[in-house]
This record gives structure tokens, C-alpha cells and sequence, in this order.
């Protein structure tokens, strides 16, 4: 049996089966609900329930606490429809998005960024046109059925990205199926297969307000995408960027985030090192990266954010940005990176 499903205040509508989520049932039909992990463990499709009747499957306490679930919020890639249903989610995107397709792709090349982290360029398929936002990702799929989910670093050709390229950013997971693959056994020309764009994270581009950039370890692939769209756009409304990482290894791509703030004075870096080694030297910035945003913004009502990378950091940022800054719900924008470790551990 199906369900009619409408997400106001945008008025879209879809029909979703028993057997299938909510998110699940929006992404077949092309309806852009926002996500993250679809596991239920980021918290990133949390949106309020207005009416209907709904199945919750189990999910972490982290990404929709009990107070939350008791106020009518749910985790659409964690609830079914037993009825007609009536979401609010202002995210939704419109109906001319960009179709979700699966095709191959080949290894073109890999470069080693850190002791932990490679840059992956993928090539599409001759005369394929690949549309996409910058800061969506793409699933890899794998040969045993399991999906990996990567973001996209790089802006489409149609902003004058590569032609018929896709940049990933690969963190080794030891012992995980992929990763181990790709650091011990990749090659260039190998083939893959991918699903995508996928995820709603993405540049508001008709905003002015100043913008904070959020990012831990490779959260920061997408927000990479982000600033070549700006720099694209010749948009100079000013931005800062906080990435954190343990240690400055972490921060792989540091060079390249230098010279592009050089390039561009109304975009300012602050790395931010939490665990650094009497070795490394460091003396820059120290702690947990959105605490060092809360120390430089104490006050957020007229910024916008953008964070990406691990749950527990993007989670902390929301809480810690709107409860003590100030800032609006509504003017927090994210993408958690949830592992199949984190998942383990929810």
C-alpha cells in the first residue's frame, strides 16, 4: 500500500510504500528532503511530523533525542508511512533538481595527501553530461551490494570544474572494506560504479550574509566545492573557514586553502589543531574547531554556517550555534560523515 506524502511549506508530494523510509521513498521520486548518513545516526534529516501516522524504526538518541521525538520531530530515513503524511521541512529542494543516475566511472589518478587521506579523480563516461551542486557526494557501490558515500570536491564543468571529472577525498578506515582497497590495492583505469548527486548540502547562493565554514578532517571536500563555486560566481561576500583536525597533518590540503585565501581577501582560514604533538610544532589555534567559532562569534544572528564532517561535530556545532550564539535553525547548513565505525558505535 501507498502513501501520499506532502513536505510543506513547498507543497511537493510523493507516494511512499509501507516497506520503505520516508527519505528513501522521496530520493526515488527525485524529492530533494535534506540528509546525511540515511542510517539515523547524523540527525541531518530530522524534520517536524504535522500529521499522520508513521512507523519509527530505532535510531541514535545523538541525532533525535527523546524531548525531540515527544515534540513530533522524526528521522525521515528512519520512519514509514501507516497513513497519509504531512512533513514541514523548509530544505526541500524544487522539482527541477538534478536526476540521480548510476554509471561507471574510472580511476584516473591518486594522489596522496596525508599518511590517511588520498585524492581520488574519477572520469566519467565519454559525451556524459553529470550535473551536480557543489557539495553533494556520490555512493560508490560495491560488488557485495554496500554503498560507501563520498562528497564531491570539486564544481561541475558548467562552473568551470573539469570536464567529465569527480574529485573525491578518501580517509583510511583500517579494516574497512573500501578503504582498504583503495589505499592497498587501487589502480589507475580501474572501473567503478556510482550513484549520484546525492544530499541536499549546498551554497545558498542568493544569501549576502557573511558565511563560517565548518569543517573537520575531510568535511572539508565539500566545503572545497563550496569556495570554487563562490570563486566561479565571483562572489566576494566574506567567509571564514575553520578547519580542525588532531593533529596538522590533518589538514592535507593546507596549501591549497592558503593560496586560494591569498587570492581572495574577503575569505579568511583558521586552522584549528585539537591533539598536536610537542613534534609538530604547532602554534596555531588549539582546541575543538566549533568551540574556537564560538570564541571568534559569540554572537551568529546575521551569519550563516556551513559544517561538515563528523557527526559528533556537527552535531555540537548546531546545539552549541543556536542554544548560546544565537544563531537561526534555519541558517545552519550541514553534511555529517557517518562511518560504518560510527554506525557500529550507535
Amino acid at each position: 500500500m501507498n502513501h501520499s506524502i506532502t513536505v510543506q511549506p513547498s507543497g511537493r508530494q510523493f507516494e511512499a510504500a509501507e516497506n520503505e523510509t520516508l527519505l528513501i521513498a522521496a530520493i526515488r521520486q527525485s524529492i530533494g528532503l535534506p540528509y546525511g548518513c540515511k542510517d539515523g545516526a547524523c540527525g541531518s534529516c530530522k524534520c517536524q511530523l504535522i500529521s499522520g501516522e508513521v512507523h519509527r524504526q530505532e535510531h541514535s538518541v545523538k541525532a533525535l533525542s527523546e524531548q525531540e521525538e515527544a515534540a513530533g520531530m522524526i528521522l525521515t530515513c528512519r520512519t514509514q508511512a501507516r497513513s497519509a503524511v504531512v512533513l514541514e521541512s523548509r530544505s526541500v529542494t524544487a522539482a527541477n533538481e538534478f536526476p540521480v543516475r548510476k554509471m561507471p566511472v574510472r580511476v584516473t589518478r591518486i594522489d596522496r595527501l596525508s599518511s590517511d587521506v588520498v585524492r581520488v579523480f574519477l572520469q566519467l563516461p565519454p559525451n556524459d553530461t553529470f550535473e551536480f551542486y557543489p557539495g553533494q557526494y556520490i555512493d560508490v557501490l560495491l560488488k557485495d551490494g554496500s554503498r560507501r558515500s563520498y562528497s564531491m570536491a570539486n564544481v561541475p564543468a558548467a562552473l568551470g570544474g573539469p570536464a567529465q571529472q569527480i574529485e573525491l577525498h578518501i580517509r583510511h578506515m583500517p579494516g574497512g572494506t573500501f578503504t582498504e582497497h583503495v589505499f592497498s590495492a587501487m589502480k589507475e583505469k580501474e572501473i567503478l560504479r556510482v550513484e549520484g548527486p546525492l544530499g541536499s548540502f549546498r551554497l545558498q547562493k542568493d544569501s549576502k550574509l557573511p558565511a563560517i565554514m565548518l569543517a573537520s578532517g575531510t568535511g572539508f571536500a565539500p566545503i572545497k566545492g563550496l569556495l570554487e563555486q563562490l570563486e566561479a560566481m565571483q562572489d566576494n561576500r566574506s567567509v571564514q573557514v575553520y578547519w580542525g583536525g588532531r593533529r596538522p597533518s590533518d589538514l592535507y590540503l593546507n596549501d591549497w586553502l592558503t593560496s586560494y585565501c591569498q587570492r581572495h581577501t574577503h575569505v579568511t582560514y583558521i586552522p584549528v589543531i585539537s591533539d598536536a604533538l610537542a613534534e609538530d610544532g604547532w602554534q596555531g589555534r588549539t582546541g575543538f574547531v566549533h568551540q574556537a567559532v564560538m570564541q571568534d562569534h559569540p554572537r551568529m544572528e546575521n551569519l550563516e554556517v556551513y559544517a561538515c564532517g563528523a557527526p559528533v561535530v556537527v552535531q555540537s556545532a548546531h546545539q552549541d550555534f543556536v542554544s548560546r550564539c544565537g544563531l537561526g535553525h534555519e541558517s545552519f547548513f550541514s553534511d555529517a560523515f557517518t562511518t560504518r565505525a560510527d554506525l557500529a558505535k550507535s
